[in-house]
């Protein structure tokens, strides 16, 4: 059984076979398949098409395309949206970092060629690009928890590094702070003479989440005081902080690798697929594996470059280009597997476990802030009224699966999942008791969730309103008096209930008690 601290090495192969992201502890690894959520309500759209059985088998190109996150085209946002009188109280948001550049690098052929360095005058641009990097100049008066401090605040490579934010990344997420200034300007959630207390901006340690954060907090507060803020720093990118420790939590790791090799053996395309790449390489497949192809593959994909080519006189191959078609071999295996993983159940079972801590702080800084505007109370300017979490793709994916998500999309560059607190203009009274019963019966909630109240809670995914695709508040009666989702409702799952489907009732039970 593998320990914690061993976790990212033995992860680094998982990774090179597929790319499922659960990594506990260390780097992100590599894009894969995206899913399918469907939307809900009268004025939201889908994020997730109509059940396979009615929809065609997904393109891959296209998907990938999605993947990439091209910061060229409008994009609709609900957030900030509520019925009318209501109160927003507190926003809790957690990134993926923006584009970046390949991990790997293909044997015998050339790198991407991607300028890192920040220029306006280069597309993609924003109308905040030039203040932001006049900004992120001053960041020495700002404060830094643990060695973030020694970390670019901008990518600053002419020549890309492995990993290294582009400024694709950095439009990304200016353009996800502008939306959310947008969305919340009218609510006036945080006041002009904001506190640093108000604020919570937290990441792991590599630059492209530190850069990534601190782009959609400036699009978010442009020109913010630095001397009020302070950036914390996440060692895990679990973001699991003091309750890392969970026994139960790697063997599930272990079952995954195990369903993902199988799955993969079994693909005699995929397996012609990369005996035909390394023979165009002059490479042995195995090589090639572990170079993890697709990654750089993307990156050519989504800054509109050929893919590599080598001679025929510089290897020992046949020499040509590696083409669209391969890649697109390799991306519908990612697709089918991820349709496998939520059939066999080991990844949520995983995802639960990893993503509790998380959860358990958000739900906390949401009762903390509920408390704060109970009736009868003056409400505290001490609160964390917005935080925001720059994580990586092995953070978002298993955030959405905790969550009941299971058909979201796969977490593009620059995703978001934003948590809103609501209050209503007065108490409202909980569903009548044969409803309430009916309801808990079919969901298997007690407790909290059906208790009545004025505050609520919306989830977002990439924009997109998804509440009520959310295991705490799928049987939710949407067209009672309330259409809102009871913030009891998610204090009662992250507490108890979401440890369901391991047979537990608790964090602790879960991790060191494993059954079925």
């Amino acid at each position: 059984m593998l320990s914690f601290a061993h976790t990212h090495l033995f992860l680094l192969f998982l990774f090179t076979v597929h790319l499922i992201p659960t990594t506990p502890m260390g780097e992100e690894r590599h894009p894969q398949d995206q899913g399918q959520v469907q939307g809900q309500g009268k004025s939201r759209k889908r994020v997730i098409p109509v059940p396979p059985t009615d929809d065609p088998d997904p393109d891959p190109i296209t998907e990938a395309y999605g993947y990439c996150n091209t910061p060229d085209r409008s994009e609709q946002a609900w957030e900030g949206h509520s019925p009318v009188d209501y109160k927003l109280l507190s926003v809790q948001v957690m990134i993926r970092h923006g584009d970046r550049y390949p991990l790997y690098a293909i044997p015998k052929t050339k790198r991407p060629a991607i300028d890192c360095t920040l220029s306006p005058k280069r597309k993609p641009s924003h109308p905040q690009l030039k203040s932001f990097i006049g900004h992120m100049a001053q960041g020495g008066h700002g404060r830094w928890e643990g060695t973030l401090s020694s970390l670019p605040r901008l990518p600053n490579h002419s020549a890309c590094e492995m990993g290294e934010l582009t400024q694709t990344g950095v439009v990304q997420h200016l353009r996800n702070g502008q939306l959310l200034r947008q969305a919340y300007k009218r609510h006036k959630l945080l006041p002009p003479d904001w506190s640093t207390k108000q604020v919570w901006v937290e990441t792991t340690s590599r630059s492209r989440t530190l850069q990534s954060g601190m782009a959609l907090l400036y699009g978010f507060l442009p020109d913010f005081d630095w001397s009020l803020l302070t950036v914390h720093h996440q060692w895990s990118t679990l973001f699991c902080g003091s309750a890392c420790d969970c026994p139960a939590r790697n063997p599930y790791l272990e079952e995954e690798q195990r369903r993902q090799y199988r799955l993969r053996a079994a693909d005699t395309e995929l397996e012609r697929t990369y005996a035909d790449m390394a023979r165009t390489l002059g490479l042995p497949p195995r090589q090639l594996r572990a170079a993890n192809p697709i990654d750089s593959l993307l990156c050519h994909l989504c800054h509109g470059l050929s893919f590599p080519c080598v001679s025929a006189g510089s290897a020992l191959g046949s020499g040509g280009c590696l083409t669209l078609a391969q890649f697109a071999v390799i991306r519908r295996q990612q697709l089918e597997d991820e349709v496998d993983r939520r059939r066999v159940g080991l990844y949520r079972r995983y995802a639960v476990l990893a993503m509790h801590p998380y959860l358990n702080r958000t739900a906390n800084r949401l009762e903390r802030v509920a408390k704060a505007y109970a009736p009868g109370r003056k409400p505290r300017a001490g609160e964390e009224v917005f935080t925001l979490s720059s994580a990586h793709d092995v953070t978002v994916a298993p955030l959405l699966s905790a969550l009941g998500l299971e058909e979201a999309l796969f977490p593009r560059f620059a995703a978001r999942v934003v948590f809103e607190l609501w209050k209503s203009p007065h108490a409202t009274q909980g569903p009548r008791k044969g409803q309430r019963q009916s309801q808990n019966k079919a969901s298997g909630v007690k407790g909290e969730r059906s208790k009545g109240g004025n505050m609520f809670v919306r989830v977002l995914y990439n924009g997109e309103d998804v509440t009520f695709h959310t295991t705490f508040c799928r049987s939710h009666d949407r067209h009672a008096t309330q259409p809102l989702c009871p913030l009891g409702n998610f204090l009662s799952f992250v507490r108890k209930d979401m440890f369901g489907v391991l047979n537990a009732t608790s964090y602790h039970d879960a991790c060191y008690r494993r059954t079925g």
